[in-house]
């Protein structure tokens, strides 16, 4: 009865982390403010999702998002705007100074806008940027796309936080007009931009055109939202965050080498080079989506858990049936898994549609096949280079007739075969195969045929 009392206790904290055993229901007074400061790319994608994370986790009473950005990637911003559509804690954006183009966006995305004194928000134009970090003219047709993609962007994040569309697309269309009445807000010709105390302004009895109020700080605000007394979680960008941007870019590379590493260590006897950078690569993959937010230490858990059971089926029940590939398919949804954007505080994805998984199962099959090929390229060159000859014998009986006179000699297995190793007969060291049996060192084994440099076993 207490073991099962202990399992019971175990399994609540791993899938209602939020439960509490004595059954007293948590009241947090946390407010989790998180910054949005600078040009919008995916290393800030990273910190909101982390923030949004740990706001579910502490159970927050609301989530402020407090910016002072000039723009930046509009596919980043849009991933954070879906992000704000699938959270159950109230959202609230604060505009510090400034909130142009994306920034724009994701204020729009909010129910609740509130602004300081002097701040400014609006022009949002679609702008394309060279290489070199300069502002580059687009073709007309081109710009029409762009401006029509992102128009249709700024109309569903202000219908998402409630805002009138027609004031968010002046935004970005210059030359349309809005007016409320007679009194013209936005004037043709012109982006629309509003400082604090415009867009502030009375539209109707109980109505503001854009920003619920204006707040001289963080504290100010907290009192307009009747929260003042409410403790205030800060997520800040971290070093390890910016790393995880780069180990994000990187994934199939890191992945292709880790599995290609360990493929080559099973074929090699001990633990070695291979094993090493194999293993290396895939602990860098799963921190890098770990700090982003995507993966969590389940999915290393499961990849090792695979790994394992394709160890079993190489190793203990040579051949490979239902355990070597279910360890397969279990380090492949792994990976796939660890790359698939989930709701904060949650192991569930984002989203069961396939665009959510798309991404990740073409970085997992590029990365498989690379793997393979990567084992017949390192197989075929690597035990010729200077580094990797004292791996390879140098007493081998050359290609030849006299070779038949092989068949039926005994000898011994100076390592393990996996299915490959070496064996001596007769005082010389061969290179052998079995027929796909694992033989451990030390076995009896009769060579079964020769053809040309290839010799195989079985096990006396």
């Amino acid at each position: 009865m207490k073991l099962k009392k202990i399992i019971l206790v175990i399994l609540s904290f791993l899938f209602f982390p939020n439960f509490n055993v004595n059954g007293e229901i948590k009241n947090s007074n946390d407010v989790t403010v998180i910054p949005i400061e600078g040009p919008i790319e995916q290393a800030l994608l990273y910190v909101v999702r982390r923030g949004f994370d740990q706001a579910v986790r502490n159970e927050s009473k609301a989530i402020i998002l407090q910016m002072n950005t000039p723009g930046g990637a509009v596919n980043s911003a849009g991933e954070i705007i879906n992000l704000i559509g699938k959270m159950n804690i109230p959202i609230y954006t604060y505009v510090d100074n400034g909130a142009y183009s994306a920034g724009a966006f994701i204020a729009l995305a909010t129910p609740k806008i509130y602004m300081s004194p002097g701040s400014v928000i609006g022009a949002a134009t679609p702008m394309m940027m060279s290489p070199m970090g300069g502002v580059q003219d687009m073709p007309p047709d081109v710009k029409e796309k762009m401006t029509s993609a992102v128009c249709a962007m700024v109309r569903a994040a202000a219908e998402q936080g409630g805002h009138d569309p027609e004031l968010a697309e002046c935004m970005v269309r210059a030359e349309l007009e809005y007016k409320v009445g007679r009194n013209i807000i936005s004037k043709k010709g012109e982006l629309l931009t509003m400082t604090n105390t415009e867009a502030e302004q009375m539209i109707s009895k109980n109505k503001t055109l854009l920003s619920s109020g204006t707040a001289q700080n963080i504290n100010d605000l907290l009192k307009l939202l009747e929260l003042e007394n409410s403790e205030i979680t800060i997520i800040n960008t971290t070093g390890s965050e910016k790393f995880a941007r780069a180990i994000a870019s990187i994934a199939p590379i890191l992945m292709l080498i880790g599995m290609g590493g360990l493929w080559l260590e099973f074929k090699t006897p001990g633990f070695g080079f291979f094993g090493l950078l194999g293993a290396t690569c895939l602990v860098l993959f799963f921190f890098g989506h770990h700090i982003a937010g995507l993966s969590g230490m389940e999915d290393l858990l499961l990849f090792i858990i695979g790994i394992i059971l394709i160890g079993v089926e190489l190793f203990i029940t040579p051949g490979f049936g239902i355990i070597g590939l279910s360890g397969l398919v279990i380090s492949l949804f792994s990976l796939v898994n660890a790359m698939s954007e989930r709701l904060p505080g949650s192991w569930k994805p984002i989203s069961f549609e396939f665009s959510t998984f798309s991404e990740p199962l073409i970085n997992v099959a590029i990365a498989f096949i690379g793997s393979i090929g990567m084992l017949v390229l390192v197989g075929k060159y690597v035990p010729k280079t200077i580094l990797f000859s004292t791996l390879s014998l140098s007493e081998t009986i050359q290609n030849n007739s006299s070779q038949n006179d092989l068949i039926g000699s005994v000898g011994i297995t100076i390592n393990d075969l996996r299915p490959s190793g070496t064996a001596k007969f007769n005082n010389k060291k061969l290179d052998v195969v079995t027929t796909g049996d694992f033989l451990s060192k030390n076995t009896k084994v009769e060579i079964i045929s020769v053809s040309g440099s290839r010799i195989t076993v079985r096990k006396v």
